[in-house]
């Protein structure tokens, strides 16, 4: 860290930076807050979003009972092929959000396969996407998470650390100039007065000669 200059350039470059720092302090707490309120959104969606994805799992079995006793193997029916995440700004946060999923479906025979087959294939897509979509609401919620350890880490830096120091700088600048103007004007009262002496004595001695 660099020495601290006690002079008035000095004390003016302290006042101006806590005069930012001030400045600045409102809108990084406002910004904190709001990330702290998406945070917390973030996770209440994330729970939300799994206990969808569960639901929908549930469901295949509730809706379908007759899988149990198929001998024959859907595990390859449906399979998810591709997915695109966009980004989506948040109070100047980049977060992921899913556009799009695809999906491939094995040829099957309609004649030749349970009439369900149709109802089955749709629930297998929409449980395969209630789970990446509960994968990418944690991905939020961890974005959001350490946005909001960064900008706490920002607060907390202006308000403990850069305006508590620039105060005592001010402080302490004030001080050694109040101290060394005193010191000048006794200083000079002390010349002034020596002057003072000196020119009454030599008047003395002209008298005198």
């Amino acid at each position: 860290m660099a020495k601290l200059r006690l002079s008035k350039n000095s004390l003016q470059q302290q006042q101006q930076q806590l005069k930012l720092y001030q400045k600045l302090l409102p809108s990084l707490d406002l910004k904190r807050r709001q990330l702290t309120v998406e945070a917390q959104k973030a996770k209440a969606e994330h729970r939300a979003a799994i206990e969808a994805a569960e639901a929908l799992e549930a469901q295949i079995g509730q809706e379908l009972p007759m899988l149990a006793d198929q001998e024959t193997n859907f595990s390859g029916l449906v399979e998810m092929t591709n997915y695109r995440v966009g980004q989506q700004n948040v109070v100047g946060t980049r977060l992921p959000i899913l556009e799009a999923v695809e999906f491939s479906v094995a040829d099957y025979s309609r004649l030749a396969t349970p009439p369900w087959i149709d109802i089955l294939v749709q629930r297998l897509k929409d449980a395969a996407e209630a789970r990446v979509r509960a994968r990418i609401a944690g991905q939020r919620v961890a974005v959001l998470e350490h946005a909001v350890r960064r900008i706490t880490q920002r607060v907390n830096l202006f308000d403990k650390v850069l305006i508590p120091t620039a105060k005592k700088n001010i402080q302490r600048i004030r001080i050694y100039l109040g101290d060394a103007e005193r010191a000048a004007v006794i200083t000079s009262k002390l010349a002034k007065a020596k002057q003072q002496q000196a020119g009454s004595g030599w008047d003395t001695e002209e008298v005198q000669g």
